[in-house]
């Protein structure tokens, strides 16, 4: 094993991902490396990759090159879903010296024996099935907001999605452990927690826990202003989860709720756990009890099968939501997926206008959901800064704030009054004593 010499890291994907890359990042550090930037001539470059956006294979290439043009002799690994599910075709890519699946990726230390660039990438990528610990950790580097992994893997196998192909099977920690972490990232002076996972709602499954258990324990760390729970399927968000968040001091009223469509047609065809008429129920529930509370709603459109009146039954169905935004994912085929069976593929420019339309759609659901702030104060916690003395955070409810100031603001909580929305997509913000 190589002791020391300069290592950087660039993640593509999700929180979880930012959260992996962390804790390999720790183990590094813990073997005498130091984290540098990916332009300061690194001696080993990490990428961790995601499969869910399009265009992984461009996306690792540019990473690659970028890479070697600080330094042609670095050392590249690449890890993550799109490794484990494509290692032939990243080994295809010039300057790749090793590829770690998703089990192999947590002993990448004991893996840097030789740091020699390679004529071709090493593959180092076990059978899935075969992965089936749970490797804890958060995301570190930013100070005051932290990624906090509580799940890994999925059994739910949608038809659309490689997830369960490129991270195996659900699990988790216990309780215990998982709020250890917590209490750890609370020592690196974080304030906000974003609980992450591949479907948290599945917290437990293995030993009898539950996450409405974890996030009792985790409300009580101390150290900790914020919790957010993160993306969360709508069948394993209980009305009993609503009502703690909507009671607790430190989870914050804000939600995002997978859709994917608001036809149930197409929720079928999907292999989908639930229907539009579940979905409408957990909406109303939560803004019976927090009429104010932010939800971010994931939607797909373009899935094989979508007619135009399916797609309409979607727009229309989230139109007739009390909703804060939208996340708009267009349809692509993945291999292996069930999805591919279906033979009503959907061209890819109505695709992209089906896009287009949601995006329209998620602004003006925005725009309704920061009126209702607007001449109001909030506490909001300041998570960066701009050249121009402009700091940026995030209300409880999830509403962007703009505040113009003198002093140096990050990290803390600041009681706003939030005066006017900025065509920008925030609110601009003065502050106010508290």
């Amino acid at each position: 094993m190589i002791s020391g010499g300069k290592v950087a890291f660039h993640t593509l994907g999700c929180k979880l991902n930012f959260s992996e890359t962390s804790t390999i990042a720790k183990q590094l550090e813990e073997s005498g490396f130091a984290r540098v930037s990916l332009d300061e001539s690194p001696d080993v470059v990490v990428i961790n990759t995601c499969s869910v956006t399009e265009n992984a294979d461009s996306k690792c290439r540019n990473i690659v090159r970028r890479s070697l043009s600080s330094n042609p002799l670095a050392y590249v690994v690449v890890i993550g879903c799109y490794a484990q599910l494509k290692p032939q075709e990243i080994a295809g890519i010039e300057g790749v010296d090793l590829i770690l699946g998703a089990k192999e990726k947590f002993n990448l230390p004991s893996l840097l024996n030789d740091l020699n660039k390679r004529q071709a990438g090493e593959i180092r990528v076990g059978e899935i099935k075969e992965t089936r610990d749970f490797i804890p950790g958060f995301s570190s580097g930013d100070r005051t907001r932290t990624f906090l992994k509580v799940q890994d893997g999925c059994d739910y196998f949608c038809a659309f999605c490689t997830i369960p192909l490129a991270r195996g099977r659900s699990r988790s920690a216990s309780i215990s452990k998982t709020v250890e972490q917590a209490f750890l990232a609370a020592k690196t002076g974080a304030k906000e927690i974003v609980l992450t996972g591949v479907n948290i709602g599945d917290f437990g499954k293995s030993n009898g826990d539950t996450l409405l258990e974890l996030i009792k324990e985790l409300d009580k760390v101390e150290g900790i202003e914020r919790f957010r729970i993160s993306s969360i399927e709508p069948n394993l968000l209980s009305e009993d989860i609503i009502d703690f968040v909507a009671k607790s001091k430190k989870f914050q009223p804000h939600f995002h709720i997978p859709l994917q469509s608001g036809s149930d047609y197409i929720l079928s065809s999907m292999r989908r756990r639930y229907r539009t008429d579940l979905y409408r129920s957990r909406i109303e529930y939560i803004k019976h009890k927090m009429p104010n509370a932010g939800i971010g709603v994931d939607v797909i459109v373009g899935f094989p099968g979508e007619c135009d009146s399916s797609f309409q039954e979607t727009y229309d169905f989230i139109n007739s939501l009390d909703i804060s935004y939208l996340h708009v994912f267009t349809y692509s085929e993945r291999p292996k997926t069930t999805a591919l069976r279906i033979k009503d593929i959907i061209p890819v420019p109505t695709r992209q206008e089906r896009n287009k339309k949601l995006r329209i759609l998620s602004l003006k659901k925005q725009r309704a959901h920061y009126e209702k702030f607007v001449g109001s104060k909030s506490k909001v916690l300041i998570e960066s800064s701009e050249d121009d003395g402009i700091f940026y955070g995030y209300t409880p409810e999830y509403v962007r704030v703009a505040i113009k100031a003198q002093s140096t603001l990050p990290n803390q909580t600041k009681n706003i009054y939030l005066e006017s929305i900025n065509p920008n997509g925030f609110i601009n913000g003065l502050i106010k004593s508290q």
